[in-house]
């Protein structure tokens, strides 16, 4: 579904992202981990196209998206829930979950969606008219996430789902990252959280300095505590 050849993202001088190559099949979830300052949301946001790729090449669903405007990529059903989840503070839940499905033109789809989220999440229902900005950090987390899935897309990146979360909500946001997978859909996961996103993905790009140290299988990676230990600290 998603094919990255080679991906340089440069700031300046500075070589945040160095020739990355990675692939992502229909239906997989593949973790990308990595340290602080290791280039992990810099991939990402060359992938949504927020910040334009240096040098390499990007293709989602059979076509070419490297120049393509980042409204584009999300019509073409690459969506991203970005690290701080930046939900819209004083907006209400309901109309952060309604901006999700901006792109979309079915009312009945919409309101199908809406109500499923609301019964996944209970609390964002309890709160569906109050400004999303008094929500705690998880209950925003799982609006974020929520919004995304809104837009229906085919593959959604999640830039470090469990930040600042305490490990309760880690784990029931991690519950839901699995469950999406059992639903079929393909997922991005970008996480510090090794031992959480090591859960439920099919494959692990492990990622240091801007370039990739490991690709593989998270049963090998868990086996090789020297490589964890390296570039995730354990």
């Amino acid at each position: 579904m998603l094919t990255v050849e080679n991906l340089s993202v440069r700031y300046g001088a500075v070589a945040a992202v160095r020739e990355l190559s990675l692939t992502i099949g229909r239906g997989e979830l593949v973790a990308l981990l990595g340290p602080n300052g290791a280039g992990k949301s810099s991939t990402i946001n060359a992938l949504t196209g927020l910040v334009a790729a240096t040098a390499g090449r990007m293709v989602f669903d059979g076509k070419d998206i490297t120049r393509a405007r980042t409204e584009d990529r999300i019509r073409a059903g690459l969506t991203s829930t970005p690290e701080g989840r930046h939900i819209f503070a004083n907006l209400t839940v309901g109309e952060n979950l309604r901006l999700g499905a901006a792109t979309r033109r079915d009312p009945k789809g919409v309101r199908q969606d809406t109500e499923r989220f609301l019964s996944l999440f209970p609390v964002l229902a309890e709160r569906y008219a109050q400004a999303a900005g008094t929500l705690s950090g998880g209950e925003q987390q799982m609006l974020a996430i929520s919004r995304s899935l809104m837009s229906r897309p085919k593959l959604l990146l999640l830039d470090e789902p469990s930040l600042g979360l305490a490990p309760r909500i880690v784990a029931q946001i991690f519950d839901f990252i699995g469950q999406l997978k059992n639903e079929g859909l393909t997922l991005l996961v970008v996480e510090q959280n090794a031992t959480q996103a090591l859960r439920f993905a099919d494959r692990v790009y492990v990622v240091s300095s801007g370039s990739l140290r490991y690709d593989g299988p998270p049963a090998k990676l868990a086996d090789e505590h020297g490589l964890l230990n390296l570039y995730l600290g354990g």
